[in-house]
């Protein structure tokens, strides 16, 4: 099996399978994502979430913000199974996702934690974090708001899902902070980019 022209183990290929089944089946009574995208659960949810782990594939802890429906929180902790080290922080407040989020890396024996909490409430139960990511979730300069006790002054990246108009948000987020900034284009949709944040700090 292949995700983003890379080789992906069959351990890894039948947990990924795995989670997708019982996201298939939580998705019909709870609200996981935009049922309009259901159809493309491997290509626009997977393999784009997969991305994530393919730029840091170190052994490395993660903290993955609004995990919602498992991306790309899920996915990384998958993989990071294979690696039998590394571990992800999910944050996710709403309780019904929350346990789908615990019985997905159950199932699937994926190397995470549910923390069923707002993201402001963190800082007393998630240690320090090597990477953070989140899709979906916010505009840039909120997503900044909320990383910036755990980002300034550490070695901390964030990687952060954007699409088409990733552009203004970078050059909004600048009115407020200072960052090193590498844009990966996306693999799976056009004028899309991942976008790298280090070095963050307030002006």
């Amino acid at each position: 099996m292949q995700l983003n022209g890379k080789s992906v183990s069959r351990e890894t290929q039948e947990r990924l399978e795995h989670f997708a089944r019982l996201f298939q089946k939580w998705a019909k009574s709870i609200n996981l994502v935009a049922p309009s995208t259901l159809d493309e659960l491997w290509t626009r949810h997977i393999a784009d979430s997969a991305q994530i782990f393919q730029l840091a594939p170190q052994p490395l802890q993660w903290m993955d913000l609004g995990s919602g429906g498992g991306f790309p929180g899920v996915i990384t902790a998958i993989f990071l199974a294979e690696l039998g080290d590394g571990w992800v922080h999910l944050v996710e407040s709403n309780q019904k996702k929350a346990a789908f989020l615990r019985i997905a890396l159950n199932e699937t024996g994926a190397r995470g934690s549910v923390h069923a909490l707002r993201i402001e409430d963190t800082d007393a139960t998630i240690p320090t974090c090597d990477c953070i990511s989140a899709r979906a979730l916010a505009e840039l300069d909120q997503l900044l708001a909320y990383i910036s006790r755990r980002m300034i002054c550490t070695e901390t990246r964030a990687f952060f899902h954007k699409g088409r108009d990733y552009a203004a948000e970078v050059e909004k987020a600048r009115g407020r902070w200072e960052f090193d900034l590498i844009k990966h284009p996306s693999a799976v949709e056009a004028d899309s980019m991942i976008l790298e944040i280090s070095n963050l700090r307030r002006r």
